[in-house]
């Protein structure tokens, strides 16, 4: 399904082209820029946006901007190209396109939108989404088929709303008008709007996971609760509020757009750079991760903007891929299976040779017998390991050739250390995918040796429940705490990283509402140890009272560690500030320094009838900018807001929110930063992203729209060039 741009009449919205005389003396252009001025009914139209979009590159290219307090902006830096441009903006009609190259100036003359219902359009999803009626508290726990239609795994209202934003809202972008209008095949197909919402959770290519989230809720709960919500809407319901426009600093911003990859497939994220030095690969190639999608890695040159492609190889071609698994008709696609990937690439990172790692499926999940009970590896006699779901491999772009590194733990994401033997740390994802364990690689020791079994090393995650410092013999997860010995944790870091302050190693786990078992979510400090499949420490911390649902992590350089909670904060936590023991029986809660959390409000409405201190805003990930690439300063959170198609960065307690207005739909779940050239100042450097959506399809553009690569910058004022 297509979002076609609404087109003012030609009286509404001609453009002035070439040079006005009285812009002349306002704005000041380069050869490479486009400025002029957009004035609405009333005057002058602040903080709306710029669009100039072109074809005539290699790729497809746009650049956005937003307009100063006169309505006035320019475009800067554009390859020399012929370009379309229009004005999008709340509360205003989509202007007609005006085609025009770069050192010319045009003014748009805009109109108010034709209705709320119009505007409204235009409104990032989470305004749509707030709309759901979640199920009251009283209805918790879950009772069955016979009852409230939840299983009694269900718990919570919070877990409800963490299922829905964690598995639902994180693949999926559920306020864009894919999701909240119901597609008419399905409506055909049924006699309800019930059952039109049940065809279409067994559409198309993710079925399989998709059940796997429904049953989490309960089939008829889920299909009543989205129904309901849908219908609403189809029956002329509105956001009941309402976005503001772009003010102060977030004029300033900057957005450059690429296509990559195909339509049909889809990327999970992307990078540029190492994390620990934003200097590597200055103006090089940009790598993304495409998931089930396609084995087929996009890459992005970002000054010649080529999009390119590299294969991932895997070790048994025997092993099946996304188009063998079953599928139903997509009201997009059809029949066809447009995902055939058999590498499930989640994620990638740059090392400091600007070498690419990726967490990617190289076999079937069967481990080889050095991981298993009986091997004389020291991991594997400590704790034996029967499958894993994803393993590493590694590119060398110099080379073009490929190490596969055959792991005995699951990999999820993966962030490198900051030790000499640059030790590549991973994650596993949700429980069931790692069973409580962390997995490493000596890459110092795998790059000299070559030998992937001796570099890899696991541990299981143990707190130490008897307070005497050291690891000793524990209980298992599900075992009552014996005062004696320690207690080991079934959580799998899904978010993970290494401190740049000191040895340890943090995650986060996620709360039983994505996870299936009992447990709280947590974030996790890792203290390996000496040696870490043996003597590694774990203390886990949960969310403070009344938020919930912790979701990917960072830390800053002050050692500040930050995660997204589903109930619509961002959290920081600092351990420096805790004041009670860290160990002993009751640090297996995780209740012990609620003094080191801060939480911090997510703009946007919040659900009807839920804790108006949260939000139905949501963040798939968090990044901290650690070396101010951005401009806003050192170590500040950035969160990957896809409620809110934004990026939203937290200044001084305050929000920046860049707002990403076209295409409608922006999803994104990661963000790295890159310093192309200091000279440059804000010209050389930015961060960068992609499209994170499973489903690219159901934003603006339909079938046609492709992934892009996003490119975000901070410059001096609204008009500088």
């Amino acid at each position: 399904m297509k979002l076609n741009r609404l087109i003012a009449g030609s009286a509404s919205a001609l453009a002035l082209i070439l040079g006005s005389a009285a812009l002349a003396a306002k704005i000041d252009i380069s050869a490479h820029d486009i400025g002029g001025q957009v004035v609405g009914d009333k005057g002058p139209e602040a903080g709306v946006w710029i669009i100039a979009e072109t074809k005539d590159l290699p790729t497809k290219y746009a650049k956005i901007v937003v307009t100063d307090d006169q309505g006035r902006f320019v475009i800067p830096e554009l390859p020399d190209a012929s370009y379309k441009v229009w004005v999008r903006g709340y509360g205003l009609t989509d202007s007609a396109s005006v085609d025009i190259k770069p050192g010319k100036t045009v003014d748009f003359k805009v109109k108010p939108a034709e209705s709320a219902a119009a505007d409204a359009q235009h409104y990032p999803g989470m305004y749509w989404y707030s709309l759901i009626d979640i199920p009251p508290a009283s209805e918790f726990p879950g009772t069955g088929a016979k009852g409230n239609k939840m299983p009694e795994t269900m718990k919570t209202q919070a877990q409800f709303v963490d299922t829905v934003k964690n598995m639902c809202q994180s693949c999926h972008a559920i306020g864009t008008r894919g999701i909240r209008e119901v597609p008419k095949l399905f409506k055909d197909a049924a006699q309800d709007s019930q059952t039109a919402w049940a065809i279409r959770t067994q559409a198309g290519q993710a079925m399989e996971y998709m059940a796997t989230a429904i049953n989490s809720i309960g089939p008829d709960k889920v299909n009543e609760v989205f129904s309901k919500w849908t219908d609403k809407i189809a029956g002329g319901a509105l956001p009941f509020d309402k976005p503001e426009r772009p003010k102060g600093i977030e004029r300033n911003v900057v957005y450059t757009l690429w296509d990559w990859a195909t339509p049909g497939h889809y990327q999970h994220d992307a990078i540029s750079t190492d994390k620990r030095n934003p200097h590597v690969n200055a103006n090089g190639l940009i790598y993304g991760s495409p998931e089930e999608s396609t084995d087929l890695i996009p890459t992005l040159d970002p000054i010649k903007n080529v999009a390119s492609t590299i294969k991932e190889p895997y070790l048994d071609e025997k092993m099946q891929g996304s188009a063998d698994a079953p599928h139903g008709t997509s009201a997009y696609w059809g029949d066809e299976a447009i995902w055939d990937g058999h590498t499930s690439i989640h994620n990638v990172m740059m090392d400091e040779q600007g070498k690419v790692w990726f967490t990617a499926k190289l076999r079937p999940p069967a481990n080889p017998d050095y991981c298993k009970q009986g091997s004389d590896h020291p991991s594997a006699k400590a704790d034996p390991q029967a499958s894993a779901v994803r393993e590493l491999s590694r590119f060398d772009p110099s080379t073009g050739k490929w190490d596969m590194i055959n792991t005995c733990f699951s990999t999820h994401h993966l962030y490198f250390g900051h030790d000499a033997n640059n030790t590549l740390w991973t994650s596993a994802g949700g429980p069931g995918l790692g069973g409580g364990i962390v997995g490493w690689l000596n890459t110092r020791k795998f790059l000299e040796t070559k030998d992937g079994v001796a570099s890899q090393g696991w541990t299981p995650l143990v707190i130490d429940a008897n307070g005497n410092g050291k690891r000793d013999a524990y209980v298992g997860a599900k075992d009552p705490l014996d005062p004696t010995k320690d207690k080991r944790i079934a959580a799998s870091f899904y978010g993970i990283m290494p401190s740049p302050v000191d040895d340890s190693v943090w995650g986060q786990a996620m709360d039983r509402g994505f996870s299936r078992i009992d447990q709280p979510g947590y974030i996790i400090r890792l203290m390996p140890g000496s040696d870490p499949a043996n003597t590694a420490l774990a203390e886990v911390y949960q969310p403070p009272e009344g938020t919930f649902g912790p979701r990917g992590i960072d830390i800053g350089l002050d050692g500040v560690v930050w995660t997204v909670l589903s109930s619509g904060h961002l959290g920081s936590f600092d351990r420096k500030l805790c004041k009670g023991p860290l160990n002993g029986p009751t640090s297996a809660e995780g209740k012990q320094c609620p003094e080191g959390w801060h939480v911090y409000r997510l703009p946007g409405p919040q659900f009807k009838g839920l804790d108006p201190k949260g939000s139905a805003n949501h963040a798939y990930y968090v990044w901290v900018d650690r070396y101010n690439v951005l401009g806003l300063g050192k170590n500040v959170p950035i969160a990957e807001a896809n409620g809110a198609e934004s990026l939203l960065a937290l200044v001084d307690g305050k929000w920046v929110n860049m707002r990403m207005p076209y295409p409608l739909g922006f999803f994104t779940k990661n963000v790295d930063g890159r310093i192309d050239d200091d000279k440059k100042g804000w010209k050389g450097r930015g961060l960068w992203t992609t499209s994170g959506t499973r489903a690219n399809f159901h934003g603006e553009g339909g079938t046609e729209a492709y992934p892009k690569v996003f490119k975000v910058q901070l410059r001096p004022d609204p008009l500088a060039h």
